[in-house]
């Protein structure tokens, strides 16, 4: 198979995402640090680039979080070329594991609610290069976190509230506030 990858930019300026025509993973992981990567030869040669600061894998893209010094116009080249060499050397993305079926548990407000992210809200942040993990319903507060290029994201802030406060506002009345917790 004949890879190709393109890049799209993300709304947070300091990622970007690298889209291949091959699935990479079913689901997403986030490697954040260099030190979380041990489980992912394709993650581990990404961090090896000094410009490196993030790393973020969902299906067919990996979203590349650089450091505040370096220009996109400098390293996009380099990582495209890596990611294509990578995907054709298939570096793998994590350790396998077992298919992960979605279930979800708590209350019927907190299975509505991971219900509502998993169907509507993932999919959206997933096209932005981001993930979306939800912590914990307490007090009408639901405390999601916020990985790949949605961390550290200035405008996911406005997504947060303006997008999916409101919507699990209209879908769970219970839902006072949605939070985002800090990795």
């Amino acid at each position: 198979m004949n890879i190709n990858v393109y890049t799209e930019s993300t709304p947070n300026p300091a990622t970007m995402k690298f889209i291949v025509n091959k699935l990479l993973i079913n689901g997403s992981v986030d490697y954040p640090t260099k030190e979380s990567a041990e489980a992912s030869t394709f993650a581990k040669e990404l961090y090896k680039f000094s410009f490196v600061n993030g790393v973020f894998f969902a299906s067919n893209f990996v979203t590349v979080t650089k450091t505040e010094d370096a220009d996109w116009a400098d390293i996009e080249a380099i990582l495209k070329e890596f990611v294509k060499g990578a995907v054709e050397s298939e570096l793998t993305v994590q350790a396998a594991k077992a298919d992960e079926e979605v279930s979800f548990e708590g209350t019927d407000a907190e299975v509505k609610i991971q219900q509502i992210l998993h169907d509507y809200v993932r999919p959206a942040v997933e096209q932005d290069g981001g993930a979306i993990a939800y912590r914990s319903f307490n007090e009408g507060v639901v405390t999601v976190e916020l990985r790949g290029s949605c961390s550290g994201c200035p405008s996911s802030t406005i997504t947060l509230k303006a997008g999916i406060e409101n919507l699990l506002k209209r879908m769970v009345p219970e839902v006072q506030e949605v939070v985002s917790e800090a990795m």
